[in-house]
């Protein structure tokens, strides 16, 4: 019997091929079915955001179907309200707009004037002057004169007002039947969710979580609040935006300011140009009413003081934690959907992405959504200052030091970014993953970056300082240098108050260097007398004579510890012998974090007073000696 083939595994080509092929197919199915499922869709979204409050109605004692037929009848009287209260004041615009007409036709005659009048009689004078030019050439026997053109050419004839008001009442009602048609296939299908809600959940549980009910529980209750608190703050903002926008054309006398008002509200449901398109249809309003241009100015500026005060103060504090959604996917997502499915689709884009959003962050193969469209940040800060040290983009990573120091201390941010970037190149650089141009421009960026936001400023020019940098392949050893060209070998005076001074210490170990200088900027953050000695320079200042030294000016010494598995045996030969040089001294053991294994510091001697797991709990010591 022949032995059966097996299966060849599909090869990348093939697949990025069926990947393509499949979201073609999509977007066509999509784009051909938009009438069942947009009108499906938008149900779905309101169940989903109904369903709170038809449990809160059954909390009461109503039974499931009469808390459905509640919910749903309230729904419509907002929704039947709302559109009696535009059809109303349309009714009326358009019985008003008669009285107007002069006026339009006095303004529409000043524009042709200014413009289409204004480059007519231009085109007049150049021909004249080309004809005036044309016969002196003509004289003179070089060429035929050119056809004259006319000095002024009348204005076409202004377009009149056809028909009544009740032809624009005709056209109204005729436009809106397409969607009266789509809210009440709406209605009927939000009706039948909302009864068979919990039902419908549960088969979507079962066909997209399969066994994983813990992660799809999760992941629908993250959309539905998600999606509840998003709607919520809109329909706020939405209203009070309306219900400010009536009150101010009311104010300054346009007429139908609440339907400008409730158009506001409902059109601002679009992102970004739906509040613009209800500005500019009552400034055309404004314009028509008064002979003069003062009302529709004023319309334009309350239309933007009060979008520019919402988009900038209020909405940025609601809808920044309530979507999710970075404003460049709101936009992308705006002109995808409004692609695919029109009007309608510009209206549900923000909801439908933010569900893909919350599908991305629960379902692992559609991580790359949340990536793309969501506001959590790509890279972590670590790695955002390793890649942009890489980069040599020091300017960056400046920034946004800075705007973590606002809230936290500069002993945290070397906590929680400084030390896991230098690990994440450490990693790379024992693998040999970084070549000598990356580094060069990665070492000058670090020593810009911890000169700033450590307060140490270069004491040499730039361009010395760069080269400084390039030539001197130990940072730690560079920044020393660095303070001691300006506050001597021992980094200030000697003659100091007792028990006045700090010794930061390494371990020999080359990486411990960099990480020993950080940690006297961060004690001297703190006004703090630290200093940056090796246990060489400690036998060196034993051995020479120092007269105006103070006895005893060292308090505490801390020894700075970056790999505790490797390094603690010499650590703890160093602090026994820098226990006999400071007997009244505390030491401190400063054993860093690793990036990937929370240290365990093993059992110490007598010798060392204390550990610290941390820059911030080294900081604390420190502190707690000179402020108890």
């Amino acid at each position: 019997m022949p032995a059966i083939p097996e299966p060849q595994p599909i090869s990348r080509a093939s697949h990025r091929a069926l990947i393509v092929i499949a979201t073609g197919v999509v977007l066509a199915l999509l784009y051909f079915g938009k009438d069942v499922l947009v009108p499906v869709i938008l149900a779905m979204i309101l169940a989903l955001l109904m369903a709170p409050f038809v449990r809160m109605l059954q909390r009461i004692g109503l039974g499931h179907a009469y808390a459905v037929l509640v919910a749903v009848l309230l729904l419509a009287l907002i929704a039947t309200g709302l559109m009696t209260v535009i059809a109303s004041q349309i009714v009326h615009l358009a019985g008003s707009l008669p009285q107007y007409e002069q006026t339009i036709r006095a303004k529409l005659q000043l524009l042709h004037e200014a413009t289409i009048g204004r480059l007519q009689t231009m085109r007049g004078e150049a021909g004249q002057l080309f004809n005036a030019l044309g016969s002196k050439r003509q004289a003179a026997g070089q060429v035929a004169p050119l056809s004259s053109a006319p000095a002024y050419i009348e204005p076409e004839a202004l377009p009149t007002l056809v028909g009544g008001p009740w032809d624009a009442i005709k056209s109204v009602l005729s436009s809106l039947w397409s969607p009266l048609e789509t809210a009440g296939i709406v209605l009927v299908v939000l009706i039948f969710i909302l009864l068979e809600y919990e039902s419908l959940r549960d088969r979507f549980i079962r066909v997209i979580g399969g066994t994983d009910l813990r992660a799809t529980t999760v992941a629908i209750n993250d959309a539905g609040q998600r999606l509840s608190r998003f709607f919520v703050s809109q329909f706020s903002v939405n209203f009070g935006v309306g219900l400010a926008i009536w009150i101010g054309l009311a104010a300054i006398g346009l007429p139908n300011a609440l339907l400008w008002g409730t158009l506001t509200a409902v059109l601002r449901f679009v992102p970004y140009v739906g509040v613009w398109l209800a500005a500019l249809l009552a400034a055309l309003l404004a314009a028509a009413v008064t002979p003069g241009w003062s009302l529709m100015l004023l319309t334009i500026g309350l239309f933007a003081a009060v979008e520019i005060i919402v988009s900038q103060l209020v909405e940025p504090q609601l809808y920044g934690h309530a979507t999710g959604l970075s404003p460049l996917a709101v936009v992308v997502a705006a002109i995808f959907w409004s692609w695919l499915w029109g009007p309608m689709g510009l209206v549900l884009s923000t909801p439908l992405t933010l569900c893909l959003v919350v599908a991305g962050r629960h379902v692992r193969s559609l991580t790359l959504l949340e990536i793309l469209l969501g506001d959590t940040p790509a890279l972590t800060m670590p790695q955002r200052f390793y890649q942009r040290a890489l980069s040599g983009d020091s300017h960056e990573i400046i920034a946004a030091g800075r705007e973590f120091l606002r809230q936290k201390s500069f002993a945290r941010y070397c906590d929680a970014v400084l030390l896991p970037a230098f690990q994440l190149a450490q990693m790379d650089l024992r693998r040999g993953e970084i070549n000598p141009e990356q580094l060069r421009r990665a070492r000058s960026a670090v020593v810009r970056v911890i000169e700033t936001l450590g307060r140490e400023a270069p004491v040499q020019p730039r361009w010395r300082h760069r080269i400084s940098v390039l030539d001197d392949d130990n940072i730690g050893h560079y920044l020393r240098k660095q303070r001691e060209s300006v506050s001597g070998r021992w980094q200030g005076p000697l003659a100091v108050a007792p028990g006045s001074i700090v010794l930061c210490i390494d371990t020999g170990v080359r990486e411990d260097d960099l990480l020993t200088e950080v940690l006297v900027r961060v004690l001297r953050e703190l006004r703090i007398d630290a200093r940056h000695v090796s246990t060489k320079d400690v036998e060196e200042f034993a051995q020479e004579a120092h007269p105006e030294a103070t006895p005893n000016a060292v308090s505490m010494v801390q020894v700075v510890i970056g790999d505790v598995a490797e390094e603690w045996e010499r650590a703890d030969a160093v602090t026994q012998e820098l226990r006999q040089r400071f007997a009244d001294a505390t030491i401190v053991a400063v054993v860093l974090p690793n990036l990937l294994e929370e240290p365990v510091p093993p059992e110490t001697g007598p010798h060392i007073n204390a550990v610290a797991k941390s820059f911030e709990e080294a900081a604390q010591y420190a502190l707690k000696k000179f402020m108890p």
